[in-house]
């Protein structure tokens, strides 16, 4: 399921009336910043995995 460009448009209509224009851009920065983190993690734990299963493989 992806949002289409209405959805989108809707979303940053609320966001704009709910948060105000002069709050939206530290807001962005926020999600900019949570998104690295979680990406950063994610990444984290893919290679931690991977180096686990190539452990088990090796002694296995």
């Amino acid at each position: 399921m992806s949002l289409g460009i209405t959805e989108i448009l809707l979303i940053l209509v609320v966001i704009i009336l709910l948060f105000g224009g002069k709050r939206i851009p530290e807001i962005a920065r926020a999600l900019g910043r949570a998104s690295y983190e979680y990406k950063k993690a994610k990444n984290v734990i893919q290679k931690e995995a991977q180096e686990i299963k190539n452990a088990i493989e090796e002694t296995g």
